[in-house]
């Protein structure tokens, strides 16, 4: 939606892709990186074990992932781990027989004796973990990738931010605007039947950052409501560098919100839900829009300005 233009949209577009490139899986990230020496080539019986060979040992034959407690194996010492054995018939991948519920205390020693890289590596994390530590770091390495931010239907693509704005501007077609404020105009028919519905997402450029306007209408409790919030596009404590305000009114009214950006590691929902926006209810909508109960036409205004650290002050951004 450009500046002072209307719009309203009940669907989103359908439209997503898969981003194969940047959702490693685990197999995928030992591939790349870890695996020096091809399966099968041997290493010299005197040269003490490496990682490699250590992680070799830990691969999963089914999965080609790395196995961790609980470990099973068959009878004749094949293993495999616990995900696989619960998807597979009772019988060894490898040997075809009877599985049972042996478990392999030695490579479960092991394994936790490893300390393992992120899986995010190859995004640019480059610590080590113990594997336990490894699964709560990953939860939220700065590292990982963003999911897409568009705010209609369930969209898949993940990456970085560069790929995420190129993928909203060309996929779902969302108007980029470059500037730190805003002056937008919000229009729908029948205003009387307020049900869920989402607005065409809006994204500016500020700063040399990326921030998501969201305007949303739903039903707070059992009161219909519009709202309106930013997103920033970048981690939590980045975006904490920043404040924008946003104000709406009309024929001698005015309401107004003054806010922290959200990550957009928190879901548009997550936020709409937390009622950490601009909440208009719909009575004073329409008196916004002049009492008209057949269109509602609302104004939104805003800026972002960046919070200076150690300073007092403000500056506000134009």
């Amino acid at each position: 939606m450009f500046p002072g233009g209307g719009g309203f949209v009940k669907g989103a577009t359908d439209f997503c892709i898969a981003d194969s490139d940047l959702e490693t899986t685990d197999a995928e990230l030992r591939s790349s990186i870890h695996r020096n020496v091809a399966p099968g080539s041997g290493r010299n019986p005197g040269r003490p074990a490496s990682n490699d060979d250590l992680h070799e040992l830990l691969e999963c034959p089914v999965c080609m992932n790395l196995m961790h407690p609980p470990i099973y194996q068959c009878p004749n010492g094949h293993t495999l781990c616990s995900n696989c054995k619960g998807r597979v018939p009772n019988s060894c991948p490898t040997c075809r027989h009877e599985l049972g519920n042996i478990r392999c205390l030695a490579l479960e020693k092991l394994s936790e004796s490893l300390e393992l890289p992120c899986r995010y590596q190859v995004l640019g994390c480059h610590d080590k973990f113990p594997y336990y530590s490894k699964i709560k770091h990953e939860k939220h390495c700065k590292h990982r990738p963003f999911n897409c931010p568009y705010s209609g239907n369930y969209c898949s693509v993940t990456g970085d931010i560069p790929l995420l704005v190129g993928h909203l501007k060309n996929d779902h077609k969302v108007d980029i605007h470059d500037g730190c404020s805003f002056n937008h105009r919000y229009v729908k028919s029948s205003p009387q039947e307020v049900g869920d519905a989402t607005w065409m997402l809006s994204v500016f450029n500020c700063f040399g950052r990326q921030f998501c306007l969201h305007f949303e209408a739903f039903h707070l409790e059992m009161a219909p409501v519009y709202m309106a919030f930013l997103r920033f596009m970048g981690e939590e404590e980045e975006a904490k560098h920043f404040s924008y305000s946003l104000e709406v009114g009309g024929h001698g009214r005015k309401l107004t919100w003054k806010g922290i950006p959200r990550s957009i590691r928190d879901g548009h929902r997550k936020v709409r839900d937390s009622q950490d926006g601009l909440i208009i209810h719909r009575n004073l909508a329409l008196s916004f829009s002049g009492g008209n109960m057949k269109e509602l036409k609302l104004r939104l205004s805003g800026r972002i300005w960046e919070v200076q650290k150690n300073v007092e002050t403000q500056t506000a951004l134009k």
